[in-house]
């Protein structure tokens, strides 16, 4: 009896032929392409996913041309892998949930903000948000289980590890180049994303500069990690201290990692973002802190890092050096938003609105916190909310209070808020300890990863970024780690030890 993913293979096949013939050119062509996507998703969910997170950001855009819907490409293409994952998976009785560490926390964030729900003003906007957190724990779920299935394409921790990293690089490259584009090439743009007089900001098909800054965090700094770790990994092995990596090549892998990390970092200092600049000074200060197995090396490039970069902006703004100066000025600002008071009286003009506006809704996060601190106003209900809050002269939401810490405060209360705190506490916790057993270059992804994360904490001080399915991509991130925490990565590669002795340590840890 055939598995009943090749009778859905075959019968899409049937339906697609028989409807080419009828349709429109362009219909058609895309009739044919995704058939073509279906097909392979069904045959290899991990192909699926990485067509999720390349669709994934063009959401934004595609409500902008098609109006809003429920489902974008990228979720469409995601539920699919979903239902071709768990489907084949039944079929071949072999469906189970992986162990990993990521599991408790997990579980604990998504029942503490699923009990807020009872008590909300739209159950639907909290199912939403909840949604987001299934679909980053499936995701995970998704990448150990296939890793671990010998009889799946690609197969085996190596194979997976290195396309998962492949896609992430990928997607976040692709929007890196739309966001140079638009901002030296385009020469046109919203008004009110207009900087230096004539270039407007980068915002790839997010729409908005400061969400594509946090997402251009997540791809540069991880690419840069990687770099860190295949430079550090060939040094050695020149040494002879290390003999092979399942990330050979070495150069064709520095390449994409270059590539990226270039055009990552690019994108975000086009993206005029502060918030991630912020992020991203945070995640190059964690990168320098752990390229050594000893922290105090690390701390003292850390240093020599950050004075470098301080002396250089200082120099630059001294000799009124212009893109200096801008920089200095736009970050000199940022300041100004942490002044936490009450606003309501403060005289309000162009200059201070944006800043006012947002200590506003800051304001309005404390209020809601303050009337129910166990489990606030429902997760994801934020706007719905609002409207009791709101200040006299901020009386729009703008969907969030743009600080997370703030905003979940408000829609989960405490509990809610702590259980988040600890999820990304254990994650980072998990990373750091990698990063001490795992040998270079994958101990630079790992490295990576844990500044993407700490950016990302960072620039969630003033604003909110699980949009747009950047949590898909956060899920294929978390996803990633799993699998270096999981599989036989974890090698020591310091001097004195042998090949062979790694490759022993490597089977013991490897499950079956």
């Amino acid at each position: 009896m055939r598995p009943a993913s090749e009778w859905v293979v075959y019968g899409s096949a049937v339906v697609a032929a028989l409807l080419i013939f009828r349709l429109p050119l362009p219909l058609a062509v895309g009739l044919v392409v995704g058939t073509a996507l279906l097909i392979a998703t069904v045959l290899y969910p991990l192909f699926g996913l990485g067509v999720a997170l390349l669709l994934g950001p063009f959401g934004a855009l595609e409500g902008i041309i098609f109006g809003p819907t429920l489902l974008d490409s990228g979720q469409i293409t995601l539920l699919l892998t979903f239902a071709a994952w768990i489907g084949t998976g039944l079929a071949r009785r072999r469906l189970r949930i992986p162990y990993a560490a990521f599991n408790v926390p997990w579980l604990l964030l998504v029942l503490t903000t699923a009990l807020t729900l009872l008590d909300a003003y739209s159950i639907p906007l909290g199912l939403i948000e909840l949604l987001k957190w299934l679909e980053i724990g499936l995701i995970v779920w998704l990448i150990l289980d296939l890793a671990s299935d010998p009889t799946r394409r690609p197969a085996g921790f190596p194979a997976v590890m290195r396309f998962v990293l492949v896609m992430l690089l990928t997607a976040g490259t692709v929007q890196a180049f739309i966001g140079i584009w638009q901002f030296g090439l385009r020469g046109k743009g919203p008004e009110h994303f207009l900087v230096l007089g004539r270039f407007y900001r980068a915002y790839g098909t997010f729409e908005q500069p400061n969400p594509f800054g946090g997402y251009m965090n997540l791809t540069a700094l991880l690419a840069i990690g990687l770099v860190l770790g295949l430079l550090v990994a060939w040094g050695e092995r020149r040494r002879d201290h290390v003999t092979s990596s399942h990330l050979s090549p070495y150069g064709v892998w520095l390449v994409v990692a270059l590539v990226s990390a270039v055009a990552g970092s690019l994108g975000l200092i086009l993206s005029w973002s502060r918030g991630a600049w912020l992020g991203f000074l945070a995640g190059l200060a964690v990168l320098a802190l752990f390229s050594s197995r000893r922290l105090l090396p690390g701390f003292l490039l850390m240093s020599v890092s950050a004075v470098l970069l301080g002396g250089g902006l200082l120099i630059g703004t001294s000799a009124e050096f212009g893109p200096a100066l801008a920089v200095v000025d736009r970050l000199g600002g940022f300041g100004d938003e942490f002044a936490l008071g009450d606003v309501r009286g403060v005289d309000i003009n162009d200059a201070n609105y944006a800043v006012i506006e947002r200590l506003a809704h800051w304001q309005a996060a404390v209020a809601m916190a303050r009337d129910d601190m166990w489990t606030g106003v429902g997760f994801g209900n934020y706007a719905a909310a609002y409207g009791d809050y709101d200040l006299l002269n901020f009386p729009d939401a703008l969907g969030h209070a743009h600080n997370y810490y703030l905003n979940l405060l408000a829609e989960v209360g405490l509990p809610g808020l702590l259980a988040y705190v600890i999820f990304w506490l254990v994650l980072m916790g998990q990373a750091i300890r990698l990063a001490q057993r795992t040998a270079w270059p994958e101990r630079g992804i790992v490295v990576g990863l844990l500044a993407a994360w700490v950016a990302l904490a960072v620039h969630h001080l003033v604003d909110k970024l699980y949009v747009n399915n950047i949590y898909v991509h956060l899920g294929a991130m978390i996803g990633l780690l799993q699998l270096f925490a999981w599989s036989g990565f974890r090698l020591n590669s310091l001097p004195g030890q042998s090949t062979d002795e790694r490759s022993h340590v490597a089977e013991k840890e490897c499950p079956e």
